[in-house]
């Protein structure tokens, strides 16, 4: 760009179906030029450099989570072999393994305590690690008016909502809709459909992994709460009144991945309207929209 040049990034799995026979720089030209010229092909956006430092931090976290799980289920695996069970649960779970390496009337032998206990003092040096990740997170969600948006719908926390910032910048003014904004995560059915018959499946899982991973489990931690909120006798309404609908009519995971998808929807009309999420008032704008008169 500095040089007068725009660069456009094109998607490497539309792309790769216009290369011709053998692979060489030569058909890669061609190739491009090609998909450049496809009105279909939707070019994609340079992230910034903010972006990809935030990014950078969810990455580092989730290879800090990944290292944290391995070492829990090693120890986890060999006190089992000496007869010692360790509750599910990776808080639970350390505290439980720091118990039994401490007491010494354990079956567990000397030669391996040391060991263990090294894995454990990683173990809580990695929470710490993962813990000022999520400070870092944190104040930069505050210095964000995105983020602020975005977490003031349910199940969008600070982690989803950094994320998605990461990933659009928080414009969405490059999507047609709520619903190619959802598909963009992979949270709409895969569609199989020839001549007049049309068959909608399971969700395609195309796209983002780690992002649609959030929504869902924020659509998780919805359904459940709904679920004991109802259960105590509370009033639920709103999405939280449909996703528990939904559950009734299927079952749980199709009920989270349908509000997952009502999710991403409701993120993409949060930021193209550049306003927090207010159930009320979204209800009575479609209320309006879908109001008629009567006839006399």
């Amino acid at each position: 760009n500095s040089l007068g040049i725009e660069v456009r990034l094109l998607p490497a799995q539309y792309t790769r179906a216009y290369v011709r026979r053998n692979k060489t720089d030569a058909t890669d030209a061609a190739a491009l030029l090609e998909a450049a010229r496809a009105a279909d092909i939707r070019p994609v956006r340079v992230k910034s450099v903010e972006q990809q430092a935030l990014q950078g931090l969810h990455r580092i976290r989730s290879l800090w989570m990944g290292t944290r799980t391995s070492r829990i289920n090693a120890l986890r695996g060999f006190l089992r072999e000496f007869g010692i069970a360790i509750p599910v649960g990776a808080r639970t779970g350390v505290e439980a393994i720091s118990r039994v390496l401490a007491d010494p009337n354990t079956a567990v032998p000397e030669l391996i305590r040391g060991s263990a206990r090294l894995l454990v003092e990683e173990i809580r040096l990695l929470e710490a690690r993962i813990a000022q990740v999520e400070r870092e997170l944190a104040a930069a969600a505050r210095l964000s008016p995105a983020c602020t948006m975005l977490l003031s719908i349910p199940g969008i926390g600070l982690l989803t909502a950094t994320a998605l910032v990461a990933a659009t910048s928080g414009d969405v003014s490059h999507f047609q809709d709520a619903r190619h904004f959802a598909s963009w995560f992979g949270l709409t059915p895969r569609e199989f459909s020839s001549g007049n018959s049309r068959y909608l499946g399971r969700i395609s899982k195309k796209g983002d992994r780690y992002l649609r991973m959030l929504l869902t489990h924020g659509a998780r931690s919805v359904l459940r709460a709904a679920k004991v909120a109802q259960g105590a006798g509370k009033e639920v309404c709103g999405v939280r009144r449909w996703a528990l609908d939904v559950q009734g009519r299927t079952n749980h995971n199709k009920a989270a991945c349908a509000l997952a998808n009502k999710m991403a929807r409701i993120c993409y009309a949060t930021l193209r309207d550049k306003t927090t999420f207010d159930e009320n008032s979204r209800l009575s704008k479609k209320m309006n929209r879908q109001a008629f008169v009567m006839p006399a």
